[in-house]
């Protein structure tokens, strides 16, 4: 009966082992797929001296957004053709297109469907942008509400 005890108690103990590493393995998974899942951002902002820069970086992936209103466009505006600031604090996400984005600097970047840009250079020239590809840029612009966060979180620059 004894070992019987012991038997049962060192079967006990092997499980619990089992379940914590089980429990860790799945923390790691989790945090692997929350990491995975961060989609990729470009943020356009103003410099000191008003001019326009770009940072890649990520938008965390399920998290709730301050924002008020949205609306979707395929148009494009006069004041839009040449280099302007955004108008707003705001996400673009394009829906259809490749866009190709320049700053300042002459430095550019692409966005297509699966990117986000963090439009927050509100003063200066601003960005110009031109469509690659084709004449399509179906878009969705969503208002970042007055002091509310933007999420983006720079890529690390090791």
């Amino acid at each position: 009966m004894k070992n019987l005890i012991k038997g049962f108690i060192l079967i006990l103990a092997l499980m619990s082992v089992n379940s914590n590493n089980a429990q860790e393995n799945k923390k790691l998974k989790v945090k692997s797929m929350e990491e995975a899942s961060d989609i990729p951002a470009y943020r356009l902002y103003n410099n000191p001296d008003g001019t326009c820069s770009f940072e890649k970086g990520s938008i965390p992936s399920l998290k709730h957004m301050n924002t008020a209103s949205f609306w979707y466009s395929n148009k494009t505006e006069d004041w839009e053709k040449n280099a302007h600031p955004a108008p707003r604090k705001q996400f673009v996400i394009t829906v259809k297109g490749k866009i190709k984005f320049k700053v300042s600097d002459g430095s550019t970047f692409i966005i297509e469907p699966g990117v986000v840009l963090v439009a927050e250079d509100l003063k200066g020239k601003g960005h110009s942008w031109d469509k690659v590809d084709n004449d399509v840029w179906e878009r969705l612009y969503i208002p970042i509400t007055e002091n509310s966060d933007d999420l983006f979180e720079p890529e690390s620059k090791d």
